[in-house]
């Protein structure tokens, strides 16, 4: 699937002629970190510095565009993120939000652009149809959609969005649970580099027995993966089922692409990881082992240059 879709690969320019910039602005899983309740920054149960919910930025220097995927309830704060590295020519400078699915972490953020904040004019929100729908039939959503504060543009499973002559982003369904709203990863495709951003799912072994590709072949066919790593292993939150809360393990997805060249593990960065997961913290002797092992830990200001 994917590469009759890729689009033919280019050098990439230096850092200074970035055209297409992939920024992180949050890493962590939906409610960030410190978790509310907590009353310190660190206690025994929870180590690291604060985390704000997983998104990605797209800069696109070459047609003046800057693009989020996932709106994120610290949006607020991730667009100053956003400015400090390419300020918006006018107003927020969004020219389109990608959305994953309807929890909490991924699209609370739209709130902001209301009548109640920012009072935005026709953000481009693109949305799979029952996430569309969604944010339609539902307040205080549907105001936004009333006042004209977003417009949704409804995207399909495996159906590329072009965005540019040269650039486009396609939703891939993924297992997940779907209360709401359908769950997507995105592929962003450019003519230098191709990434993929999917930050919640319940099982790889699922998502290939549903039609997906393997997380190998995904890993081989993408120059950056920004991917599921909600938890460390199985031993995270003592007094609790974990086989009840599929996600896959970052230490188990480590030992499944163990196999892989060093330059294929190079690619992936792990992303949206709970306040509980020790990769929080740069400095524990997970993290220590992720890089160890020739993995990433994604963190907010990481930026890769795409074209």
């Amino acid at each position: 699937m994917l590469g009759a879709l890729a689009l033919v690969s280019q050098p990439v320019a230096d850092a200074e002629q970035c055209e297409r910039e992939l920024v992180v602005l949050g890493a962590g899983q939906d409610a960030g970190a410190p978790q509310i309740g907590t009353v310190l920054w660190s206690t025994a149960h929870e180590s690291g510095p604060r985390l704000t919910p997983s998104a990605l930025g797209l800069i696109d220097r070459e047609n003046g565009q800057r693009y989020l995927f996932d709106a994120s309830p610290a949006i607020t704060e991730q667009l100053a993120m956003l400015d400090e590295i390419e300020p918006a020519g006018q107003g927020l400078g969004i020219d389109g939000i990608f959305l994953t699915h309807a929890h909490i972490g991924h699209y609370l953020g739209l709130a902001y652009l209301g009548r109640e904040a920012a009072g935005a004019r026709g953000v481009p929100v693109f949305a799979m149809p029952r996430m569309a729908a969604f944010l339609r039939e539902n307040g205080p959503w549907s105001q936004l959609v009333e006042l004209g504060n977003i417009a949704i543009t409804e995207m399909a499973a495996s159906q590329f969005t072009t965005l540019s002559d040269t650039f486009g982003v396609m939703p891939i369904l993924v297992p997940h649970r779907d209360e709401f709203s359908e769950t997507v990863g995105f592929f962003i495709m450019t003519p230098g580099k191709t990434a993929l951003y999917l930050p919640d799912l319940d099982s790889w072994d699922e998502f290939e027995e549903k039609g997906g590709q393997s997380l190998e072949s995904l890993v081989e066919g993408f120059d950056y993966l920004f991917i599921d790593a909600t938890f460390y292993d199985d031993n995270e939150l003592p007094g609790r089922d974990m086989s009840k809360i599929p996600h896959p393990r970052v230490k188990a997805t480590m030992v499944r692409l163990a196999r892989l060249a060093p330059d294929n593990r190079a690619k992936v960065h792990f992303i949206h990881y709970n306040h509980t997961n020790p990769i929080r913290d740069p400095q524990s002797d997970q993290s220590k082992q992720v890089a160890a092992l020739g993995f990433n830990v994604a963190r907010a200001g990481d930026s890769f240059c795409l074209d």
